[in-house]
């Protein structure tokens, strides 16, 4: 059984679909599940509560941890080591492999393209809890105790990332709708994206390769990146749209931050938009022989065109 905790979200729906087209037996297992064609079972369960997350990993040979929580510091803080710990416990006690979605908030302010083997040197208060459940996971991992890995992402776009995604919050949604587009921070600086798509088939080529296990990964994610600029150019071109756009700066996120949590806590995480944002995921595209989407493909798949 592959088990999906934090099902329905955007990667966790195209991983599914492709689990299912594999012909694997696929549990989808959220607080408020939704079924998808082909699943083999569908679980409610809230990651908080140890018996739950039991009940939700018994029987499962893989299982992937992609659950989402608000954009709140003080909420991650509180529930993330929670979530992991439960998790964690969970598979050791069915026997079972963990992969855990995550992202780069850990390395910190980084000169250069961000790596496997980048140093944790986190730069916020989020950062500062993907760090500690990163490492609580791979302790366990060298200890001898559980078979896991950490697939990490850049910012991801692409279908179903409507809500989540930031290009297609403040981009590609904007401009489709004949608005003005937001770039965050510096918009002649490069910003790796991953393509939903890519993700999720990395999260499955990972889960099916036994030299694969007890390390991290960075999923496949499209270098050189176009700078905040070009990405706009990208998005209107094919859509037949004006390339129009503002940037938001520090002080814009920390003013409207007042009446938006949300904004607020985007905040924080400026400094991964005013200098370039480098994703490397050479490592996986040589093991694998995986070549990540182009930008202007998976922008036109996302867009529709």
């Amino acid at each position: 059984m592959y088990t999906i905790l934090g099902a329905n979200g955007s990667i966790a729906n195209a991983l599914a679909t492709l689990l299912i087209q594999a012909n694997k037996p696929v549990r989808l297992v959220s607080r408020h599940p939704q079924s998808i064609p082909g699943a083999t079972e569908v679980l409610a369960a809230d990651l908080l509560h140890a018996s739950q997350t039991k009940a939700a990993v018994d029987g499962s040979s893989v299982v992937f941890l992609l659950a989402g929580l608000p954009y709140d510091h003080t909420l991650w803080a509180r529930q993330w080591p929670v979530i992991m710990r439960n998790t964690m416990e969970a598979c050791k006690a069915s026997k079972a492999k963990l992969i855990f979605l995550d992202n780069v908030y850990m390395y910190g302010i980084v000169d250069g393209p961000m790596t496997e083997n980048t140093p944790y040197k986190p730069a916020s208060k989020k950062g500062k809890v993907r760090a500690a459940i990163a490492t609580m996971l791979m302790d366990e991992v060298i200890a001898g105790r559980l078979t896991a890995s950490i697939a990490r992402s850049a910012d991801f776009y692409g279908q179903g990332a409507d809500k989540t995604g930031v290009l297609n919050i403040l981009a590609i949604n904007n401009i489709l709708k004949g608005r003005t587009a937001q770039v965050i921070g510096n918009d002649n600086c490069v910003h790796s994206y991953t393509y939903v798509p890519d993700a999720a088939k990395g999260l499955q080529l990972l889960a099916e390769d036994e030299h694969a296990w007890n390390q991290v990964w960075h999923l496949p994610t499209t270098n050189p990146a176009p700078t905040g600029q070009a990405f706009i150019e990208k998005i209107a071109a094919p859509a037949g749209k004006q390339p129009k756009y503002f940037t938001l700066k520090k002080w814009m996120l920390q003013l409207f931050g007042l009446f938006s949590k949300q904004t607020r806590e985007l905040a924080e995480m400026y400094y991964q938009y005013d200098r370039p944002y480098i994703f490397n995921s050479t490592k996986f595209e040589q093991h694998f022989q995986f070549q990540p989407t182009p930008y202007e493909e998976g922008l036109a798949a996302t867009i529709g065109m």
